[in-house]
């Protein structure tokens, strides 16, 4: 069985061979501006785009679902909404929802053995969302992992 890769370096430029889709999570309420997504914006302009687009015709713009945006001919950037808002609310509660991630990188796996790619991320989840890379690793091992899809998780040097 395959185990996570962790890498130094930048997510949205993958070194490898073959089909990749770079996984990256998104608010609920159509928010882009901070985070990865900065990254992601400097490389491509259309994942903000389509993400926007989606937000405003609302069609099943909801956690857990996911939007595949091919950037390259062989690099597909992933929005995944996994996140509720974008404050931790008064019961001290992140935005992170790990429901909605598992459902989502469900969603990926499919993708991914579709288009026979890997999967790159950052520490999805950890930044501005709040969440434990703990309770996202096993989520990551679960859907991905498992299905024998090569993942690659870098940590920004």
């Amino acid at each position: 069985m395959k185990e996570i890769q962790y890498l130094k370096g930048d997510a949205t430029n993958p070194k490898s061979e073959g089909n990749k889709i770079i996984i990256h999570i998104c608010n609920d309420i159509g928010g882009w501006g901070k985070g990865f997504v900065m990254a992601i914006s400097k490389r491509w302009k259309q994942p903000e785009k389509e993400y926007r687009e989606w937000f405003k015709n609302g069609d099943r713009f909801i956690l857990g679902e996911i939007q595949m945006v091919q950037v390259e001919k062989n690099i597909w950037v992933c929005n995944m909404i996994g996140q509720h808002k974008i404050m931790t609310n008064s019961n001290g509660i992140p935005p992170i929802r790990y429901e909605a991630v598992e459902k989502c990188l469900e969603k990926v796996a499919l993708e991914a053995l579709k288009l026979n790619a890997e999967v790159h991320m950052p520490r999805i989840g950890c930044g501005l969302a709040g969440g434990k890379w703990d309770e996202i690793d096993p989520i990551i091992e679960k859907t991905l992992v498992r299905n024998n899809i090569p993942v690659y998780v870098y940590d920004f040097e």
